[in-house]
């Protein structure tokens, strides 16, 4: 079973009518051609003068104030368009943020803030709802590397860090004496998975013990991934949670259950042609309305970029 011509169309009518500039950009982009100083233009509509992101580019997020976790999310849409150049207002704009103005400690950019309570949010956004771990560190970590010089005190501040992060998930214990492999939360695999990425595309993996890392990720992934399809109707961690694409490294193993996802996924659309979302906040009614549609234009694109992948489209 196949997206045909016709789902794409009103999964088109349906974006053009309802997403947001960035997630129209966006469909232009991955399906319509479009190019990467579109998307980028509507981006900097999220930015903030100290070079950070808030604002509600995470729609579960509305603090307007930068944040490094929604600064996470900005350097998630700058890669997801192929986009690096050092050099431009955006990029160098969050590498400033991240150094001097988003709470950098040395080991770690702070998850939860404090200000976030005073704005429409998600209830996972409270304080202390997690242990949130190296979500958004890690992956902000390695991104750095990308464009600060050798030797700078930001760059060694950024490889002490990533080295910290791969010791503490291979070795490290949790307060509770536990393996520290025993992640919290499904970004912190995915964080850690984009962080080694970083590694490779700056050329120094080989300092690293990647395979090693990539091996515990992959048990980690497969421990909380749900494969049971009865369960997919509520929040849950599907397969395709941590594989994005046949070359991803959690495909291994996960290749039954994937096809059993996009056949999941192209029986589930609703009436106006689209995916629901499976959670809600239970409180903010009003923000959460909008947050919705937002979320559901992004699930559109994720979806049908998921199966044009698999062969789906």
């Amino acid at each position: 079973m196949n997206l045909t011509a016709s789902d794409i169309q009103s999964i088109r009518r349906w974006i053009y009518r309802n997403a947001r500039p960035l997630d129209l950009a966006r469909w232009q982009y991955h399906f319509e051609g479009g190019g990467q100083e579109a998307v980028l233009a509507a981006l900097a509509a999220y930015q903030n003068a100290d070079g950070g992101f808030g604002n509600a580019l995470e729609p579960d997020l509305w603090n307007p104030n930068s944040l490094p976790y929604v600064t996470q999310i900005a350097v998630n849409i700058v890669e997801e368009i192929g986009f690096r150049d050092g050099d431009h207002p955006i990029v160098r704009g969050m590498l400033a943020y991240l150094e001097h103005g988003a709470g950098f400690d040395g080991t770690h950019w702070p998850t939860i803030v404090a200000s976030t309570q005073d704005y429409p949010h998600a209830p996972w956004w409270t304080e202390s709802a997690y242990d949130w771990g190296y979500t958004p560190t890690a992956p902000l970590a390695g991104w750095v590397l990308l464009y600060i010089d050798v030797g700078a005190p930001f760059y060694e501040a950024c490889r002490r860090v990533v080295g910290t992060a791969i010791d503490t998930y291979l070795f490290g214990t949790m307060p509770d004496g536990g393996a520290y492999r025993s992640v919290r939360r499904e970004g912190e695999i995915k964080g850690l998975a984009r962080m080694l990425g970083f590694l490779e595309a700056v050329g120094i993996a080989e300092a690293y013990p990647l395979a090693e890392v990539r091996r515990v990720l992959q048990q980690q992934a497969a421990r909380f991934t749900e494969k049971d399809p009865a369960k997919w109707g509520q929040y849950s961690w599907r397969p395709s949670t941590f594989v994005r694409s046949p070359e991803s490294p959690f495909y291994a193993g996960n290749e039954a259950a994937i096809e059993a996802e996009l056949d999941y996924l192209l029986d589930r659309r609703n009436a106006e042609g689209v995916w629901d979302i499976t959670w809600a906040w239970g409180a903010y009614d009003k923000a959460f309305a909008v947050a919705e549609t937002w979320w559901k234009a992004n699930l559109a694109i994720e979806n049908l970029l998921l199966l044009r992948a698999f062969g789906r489209v």
